[in-house]
């Protein structure tokens, strides 16, 4: 058994840049420990992550606001404070704030992140 008290200790929250468009703070929870990441991201309106996919999956629960999470193929679905989003192994996807809210969640991410390319201005919904 491990405690985790709200947040890595002595980590300062870091502002995230190669891997998402906008304005986008990730403040560390837990660690990598057993393939389990655990973090809280902060998404500024219209923020968002790039094309990526888990090797076992994430969980997102946000916690605040509004925004988007796409996986490939489909459309975009809204996400607000209290949802949970399942994203299985290898499936790519995408999430952010949406233009008009911010959105903080915290992520659990299982296995490695594959990170790819940016999400497009014209894939990212407007309202």
């Amino acid at each position: 058994m491990k405690v985790i008290h709200a947040r890595s200790p002595g980590v300062p929250s870091e502002q995230r840049t190669a891997t998402f468009t906008g304005s986008v703070w990730g403040d560390p929870v837990m660690q990598s420990t057993d393939n389990v990441t655990i973090g809280n991201v902060f998404f500024s309106p219209g923020g968002r992550t790039h094309w990526h996919s888990h090797e076992l999956g994430q969980v997102l629960h946000v916690l605040a606001g509004q925004g988007w999470v796409c996986k490939d193929g489909e459309a975009p679905q809204v996400i607000r404070g209290g949802d949970v989003v399942w994203i299985a192994p290898h499936e790519r996807h995408w999430h952010g704030a949406a233009a008009g809210s911010y959105m903080l969640h915290m992520a659990i991410s299982l296995g490695k992140t594959a990170w790819e390319t940016a999400v497009l201005d014209h894939e990212y919904p407007k309202g």
